[in-house]
């Protein structure tokens, strides 16, 4: 294609996003201007279909700066993934296929919700680490039916968050040769130039990471398709530092920080388009030559599915195929479940489920934030990735749950992530993600509370339960024993469009009476009840087995008791009141009991025995009655 002509439709880039935030007078056409020239050549590299967005062997694009929408609905509208002038028109009103930024399920296409700034390079790391999985399950030498790239596009403010030097340490030592880093160097940020806020040297700090570092100048189309030819080929990831001007062809505000997130003006706009050579009296328009050509990607795609799909029915990649089936088609009637018969700590229970999990689902893989041996995550004899399911994540959260989201979102796979649940806190933007956009991660957090002893204060969760039971569509399991913990998984298993995190204790809780499993799924169930109770006990985890014993005191004095165990606080508000009502009987008592904050209680319950300080350190029977979580203390408040 000759540059006149690239130079043509990158100009239509520019103007789509200038209008767009012009007309929504909200948004930020800085970038978007500035990365056009490079999304044209892009669109040459990038194989996808439109036709069919959930193509497996397709090339992921991740915009980690999602505030460029301008550009990413732009390309989608020429592309030809299903938006119209129209939806360009309602960019960020409400109800729109166009939203400020970009959501996945939202708007075609859209391979996954970046959010705050730096989250999308994790993502495209994910990406890749998952292609690289599957590859090397389905991959052979009569064929290979993952031999995608992956494509990340990035901003300064990306590469200043800390987990990007997280995501690109794994990438670097996983090797992860096709995955693509495009950094939009415009050395400008809201506040200015970034010589304010950062002087590092970009390319020393990614080719101490194991990277390949290329450079072009981000407008000359030749130097940036040569970027793109020889990363492409290369045996590591690759960063091609783009060097670019914000707000390219914008006259006057060209180069400014005043173009990052503010409309250009009408002025401004019109100039521009007059000295490109535009109608500058014409909004939302694209010439025919120029959508012809950005509208190739359907039949480019569409043909370079067909033949993926004609070499996948070979004879010759019929195990691969066999294997490909299995990832994609999990049976959870096949997982067979342990049985536990004596006190144990439910991060051990959860650990011997998952190894049970994974034996019956080749898609089941994860890691743990270099603590698989507390967490209980290993999954024995299932190897090392990429090769094996075991992966080594080493100590990076935040990286860790955002790649892990990708993971999920990729296709066949169920991934899982570990880690202390204190430490959730160093990943929650992940998770809320994950909650946002409906994402079956599986969060394993383990040491749950007070009772992790020794270790004191910074490392005992207190407020991290009610921080994630507030979360929407994010659903927190806390097992009391090792029969919950298996209802727990079948039920977390089965929701697809949620994360589900299992909260599991470092001591041994003694095994419960048997749950029903249809109650379980419910939340929350009646585990013991006295007729004509006057005393509704409710707690979770390793609080159940308090409940009990206070019950049991009560009872030797007569007074009738019911106990509920809640081991997922959100599906049980979920039910109907009707079922609620059954479980907490009209006109008792209601005591909720929790080693931790526990404000959220007080929808249920009259009063909510808890923690309203920080832990200590000490042996977790003796931290458990200073701070009132004893059966002596427990029925002194009741009293």
């Amino acid at each position: 294609m000759s540059n006149t002509m690239r130079q043509k439709m990158a100009d239509s880039i520019r103007f789509l996003a200038a209008d767009m935030v012009q007309a929504a007078n909200s948004g930020h056409p800085g970038a978007p201007m500035g990365l056009a020239d490079i999304a044209v050549v892009l669109s040459e590299h990038l194989h996808h279909n439109p036709k069919n967005p959930d193509w497996l062997n397709r090339d992921r694009l991740v915009f980690s700066g999602g505030h460029g929408t301008g550009l990413i609905y732009s390309l989608y509208y020429l592309w030809g993934y299903g938006l119209e002038i129209d939806d360009l028109k309602n960019f960020r009103q409400l109800d729109s296929k166009t939203p400020g930024h970009p959501e996945y399920g939202h708007t075609q296409g859209i391979e996954i919700t970046t959010g705050p700034l730096g989250q999308g390079i994790a993502n495209a790391v994910g990406f890749s680490m998952a292609s690289k999985f599957m590859g090397e399950q389905i991959n052979s030498d009569a064929g290979k039916l993952i031999d995608h790239n992956v494509y990340c596009l990035c901003g300064d403010g990306d590469l200043e968050e800390g987990i990007s030097y997280e995501a690109c340490s794994i990438a670097g030592h996983n090797k992860l040769d096709n995955l693509i880093l495009i950094y939009d160097s415009n050395r400008i940020t809201i506040e200015g130039s970034t010589d304010l806020s950062i002087s590092e040297d970009i390319t020393k700090r990614f080719d101490s990471q194991g990277w390949d570092v290329l450079e072009c100048d981000g407008h000359n189309f030749d130097e940036i398709d040569a970027c793109l030819s020889s990363a492409k080929t290369n045996k590591k990831p690759t960063i091609i530092i783009a060097n670019t001007i914000i707000a390219k062809g914008a006259g006057k505000l060209e180069g400014s920080h005043h173009a990052h997130g503010a409309p250009l003006g009408d002025e401004v706009i019109a100039q521009a388009k007059k000295d490109a050579g535009f109608d500058e009296s014409k909004t939302f328009h694209v010439d025919e030559d120029v959508l012809v050509r950005f509208r190739c990607a359907v039949e480019k795609g569409d043909l370079l599915e067909k033949e993926w799909n004609h070499s996948k029915s070979s004879i010759s990649l019929a195990e691969q195929n066999k294997t490909l089936d299995a990832l994609q088609n999990p049976d959870f009637t096949s997982i067979d479940y342990p049985s536990f018969e004596k006190a144990e700590a439910t991060r051990s229970t959860n650990g011997k489920i998952m190894n049970s999990i994974a034996k019956a689902i080749p898609s089941f893989l994860g890691g743990s934030a270099d603590l698989s041996p507390s967490n209980k995550t290993n999954l024995n004899d299932m190897g090392v990735y990429p090769k094996g399911r075991n992966i080594y994540f080493g100590i990076r959260e935040h990286a860790m749950s955002s790649i892990v989201n990708a993971m999920a979102l990729y296709g066949p796979l169920m991934p899982f992530s570990a880690t202390f649940f204190v430490f959730s806190d160093y990943l929650k933007p992940a998770a809320r993600i994950a909650a946002l956009t409906g994402i079956q991660q599986f969060f394993i957090w383990t040491h749950d509370s007070i009772g992790v002893g020794e270790d004191g204060p910074t490392h005992q969760p207190i407020e991290q339960l009610s921080q994630f039971r507030a979360l929407p569509n994010f659903y927190v399991w806390r097992p009391a024993d090792g029969a919950e913990n298996i209802q727990a998984w079948k039920t977390a298993l089965s929701m697809s469009r949620s994360p589900s995190a299992f909260v599991c204790s470092r001591q041994n809780l003694a095994v419960l009476p048997t749950p029903v499993s249809g109650e379980v799924s419910k939340g929350g169930y009646l585990l013991a009840s006295d007729e004509d109770a006057v005393i509704t006990l409710m707690a979770s985890g390793s609080e159940v087995e308090l409940a009990l014993n206070v019950k049991e005191s009560l009872n030797a004095i007569d007074v009738p008791v019911s106990v509920v165990s809640v081991p997922c606080f959100d599906l049980f508000i979920e039910q109907d009141k009707s079922y609620i009502s059954s479980i907490i009987k009209e006109g008792t008592k209601t005591v909720a009991i929790e080693a931790a904050r526990g404000l959220e209680w007080y929808k249920l319950a009259g009063d909510v025995i808890s923690m309203d300080s920080f832990g200590a350190s000490a042996p977790a029977g003796e931290l458990f009655k200073k701070f009132g979580f004893s059966v002596e203390s427990i029925l002194e408040k009741i009293k």
